[in-house]
């Protein structure tokens, strides 16, 4: 039998303990998403760090150091498409990234224990628990800080409700009275909304907005005739 006669106990050994360095880190990481009740929890970055871990022993056993580079990128764009399955939209909402980054990282580690950089996939592993369980209070204090929306990168929007009839007046109308205000407009929409009612939407070009100006620019625009509602909104969504 050809396993008999390419057997190296030295290489079997080397294995085992990348795998196993794999096996203890990606629990590790696992164990803390788990805990979170994340989509990818202990068992699947268990497998993705020992998945990388194994196949970049196997191109250092093989080819050497050549052919563990050509596979670390191969595991590196497998694993993107892994995290875009935890990736799910709700509406304009977007959850799983984090965890999608994590299972990446997982596979950073596993890489780094199958090409026997044992204290790099340490090092590695001790960040992303940081990087998941530090930074929490962090991330909570500033998404709990108010808005300032003079600062804040935002697009903005200004909408006109008006009859049929003055949309094109009120069209014109609106970009004048806000490239008078100092906000250029990037683009104008008209959106029918039905036979009677007509939405006209102007996006102002990237900068710095006072709210109370805005105000002002809105109650101008509500005074012209044919016009039913004049508002203006935020979104943080590219």
């Amino acid at each position: 039998m050809r396993f008999l006669a390419t057997f190296q106990t030295y290489d079997f050994l080397d294995t085992l303990l990348s795998l196993a360095v794999a096996f203890v880190l990606g629990t590790l990481i696992g164990a803390e998403r788990q805990y979170r009740q994340r989509t990818a929890g202990l068992r699947t970055n268990v497998l993705v760090a020992l998945g990388a871990a194994a196949f970049v022993d196997l191109a250092m056993q093989l080819h050497g150091a050549d052919g563990a580079v050509r596979v670390i990128a191969y595991v590196v764009s497998g694993i993107g498409f892994l995290g875009a399955g935890v990736i799910m939209k709700e509406g304009t909402n977007v959850r799983g990234l984090n965890t999608a980054a994590t299972l990446w990282s997982s596979a950073a580690v596993g890489s780094c224990a199958g090409a026997d950089m044992i204290a790099q996939a340490i090092a590695l592993t001790v960040f992303v628990l940081a990087g998941n369980t530090l930074l929490r209070p962090l991330v909570n204090a500033i998404n709990r800080a108010p808005l300032d929306a003079k600062s804040s990168e935002v697009t903005y929007y200004v909408r006109l409700t008006v009859s049929p009839e003055v949309v094109p007046e009120m069209r014109e109308r609106l970009q004048e009275t806000l490239e008078a205000a100092k906000y250029p407009v990037g683009d104008v929409e008209v959106i029918e909304q039905s036979d009677t009612q007509q939405e006209i939407v102007a996006t102002l070009v990237s900068t710095a907005v006072d709210p109370k100006e805005l105000d002002a620019v809105a109650a101008r625009l509500e005074a012209h005739a044919g016009v039913r509602n004049a508002t203006w909104d935020a979104s943080t969504k590219d």
